[in-house]
């Protein structure tokens, strides 16, 4: 999700696996692009001076320049990360023989391997937790492609927009964002966006697909204005993400309502909420009991726990990416494993403690489950922290139709037909089960063919494939959302 992501999103608990489960169930993803960043590479005829390429991971592209230099003993290095604003990262060995260059940073399980050829370019692969990506590097600068979204709108808008802040007071947090209406006179339904799983602008922005941008545009150009925001801590939002969790998250939605009911151009009687991935759990906690809000829209949304959620993404992505069931039997059961350690334990030191033991043990037992060149401490730390955060605690135990049940607005819940992050049926039968079973019967909720989690038009529905899809969000779904709030508010 989760998500997340969720990315995502969030496998067999190897450091690249799980953490794509856990950010995308979008975390997932942001996880596995911020440790490829930590990578290397060189070259050179004269080998010593500064050395630059672009990684590009699942449609992301991480400019990476490498600093060599002549030793006594032979060679040195760093690494810089422009994109992440990462200087400096020390590199724990580079060799450079017979045109053969090789770089390794142990602790973080990266290598990589290139050949310098008569045109000064050293053409190589770099390697991390068992992915193998082509990496060049060359001395001249190079730049970032252009990736081109063809759904990003172009200004001017054809609609009014304002650059907003409001106020978390239980939380002391400012949070910053947009407000988009269709004109700068009159009142208007507004709704609020909720982002999915991980650290999130306003635009929800991740592969260079801009969704609530997209998504703001095309309701507020059908009469609906909207509101989105950074997430607390991100962008320009003041707070601190890394040790909130979905209720958290909660509190600043509320805090967008009660900011829109201060406004004498919004329709107070028509304030209502869409949330994607993580943010179709946290709309419901909102809306619950609430007579604030007028609709809730759930993309993606989740209707069983998060613990269920994380078994079954990993399972449908696994399968998508090619893993026999053999294989991803064994996955599940470490993962499980894990999973069921959180659900039990209330201490955090105790857990920590707990899982350690627990991943030790399975690699003693099963060597396999680190991926190739990553250091034991560093796999074993890196998911006991993911594991341990507020965010994964609450998001496990965490069961959805409490809430679900207390909603008396209308919902409209609609996923993707391919979704592997939030599977459809099982989440879809889920939500409408317990609204109605509360006795609200507005509640629509549909299946949209051949659409991903991110909602757009995909093959395989695999998290791999986000970046490389040109569409950001399919007009179906867009039509979907707006089409079904405009009935409601009119």
């Amino acid at each position: 999700m989760l998500p997340k992501n969720e990315m995502e999103i969030r496998k067999n608990l190897n450091y690249i696996l799980f953490t794509a489960i856990i950010k995308l169930t979008m975390r997932n993803f942001l996880l596995i692009v911020s440790t490829l960043f930590l990578s290397l590479s060189v070259c050179g005829q004269e080998i010593s001076g500064q050395w630059n390429g672009i990684l590009n991971v699942q449609g992301t592209q991480l400019r990476l320049v490498f600093h060599i230099q002549k030793t006594e003993d032979g060679y040195s290095a760093t690494m810089d990360s422009p994109d992440q604003n990462a200087k400096g990262i020390p590199v724990t060995s580079v060799s450079f023989d017979n045109l053969n260059l090789k770089i390794s940073l142990l602790n973080l399980g990266i290598g990589y391997d290139g050949v310098l050829g008569d045109d000064h370019i050293v053409k190589g692969t770099f390697k991390q937790a068992g992915l193998s990506i082509p990496l060049n590097l060359s001395k001249e600068i190079v730049e970032k492609e252009i990736v081109v979204r063809p759904q990003e709108p172009k200004k001017p808008y054809p609609y009014y927009s304002e650059e907003v802040s409001f106020t978390n007071a239980r939380d002391n947090i400012t949070l910053s964002g947009t407000l988009t209406l269709p004109s700068s006179n009159g009142q208007f339904p507004v709704a609020v966006l909720i982002s999915g799983s991980g650290p999130q602008n306003r635009d929800e922005e991740l592969l260079g697909h801009k969704p609530f941008l997209i998504l703001a545009d095309h309701l507020t150009r059908k009469g609906i204005g909207v509101l989105r925001y950074d997430d607390r801590g991100t962008a320009q939002s003041t707070g601190d993400f890394s040790s909130a969790n979905s209720k958290d998250f909660a509190s600043d939605v509320r805090s967008a309502v009660a900011y829109l009911k201060t406004r004498n151009d919004i329709d107070k009687q028509q304030i209502g909420l869409i949330g994607h991935s993580e943010g179709g759990l946290i709309a419901p906690m909102v809306a619950a009991g609430s007579d604030d809000v007028a609709f809730i829209v759930l993309l993606a949304g989740t209707g069983i726990s998060g613990y269920d959620i994380l078994l079954l993404q990993t399972k449908l992505i696994g399968r998508a990416n090619g893993k026999v069931d053999s294989e991803l039997e064994e996955e599940l059961e470490f993962l499980k494993g894990s999973l069921d350690l959180v659900l039990q334990n209330n201490g955090n030191e105790a857990l920590k403690n707990s899982l350690r033991t627990y991943f030790q043990k399975g690699i003693d037992e099963n060597p396999e489950h680190i991926p190739e060149g990553l250091n034991i401490e560093t796999f074993i730390n890196s998911n006991v922290e993911q594991l341990t955060s507020p965010w994964m605690q609450y998001f496990l135990k965490y069961d959805p139709v409490s809430n679900l049940k207390n909603v008396k607005c209308p919902v409209l819940a609609i996923n993707g037909e391919k979704d592997l992050q939030v599977p459809p049926k099982v989440n879809l039968a889920s939500i409408e089960n317990s609204i109605k079973g509360g006795g609200n019967k507005n509640v629509t909720t549909k299946e949209l063919a051949n659409l991903n989690h991110l909602f757009q038009e995909c093959t395989t529905g695999s998290p791999t494939e986000y970046g490389s899809i040109e569409q950001t969000f399919s007009p179906i779904a867009l039509n979907e959302i707006s089409g079904w709030i405009l009935g409601q508010i009119k």
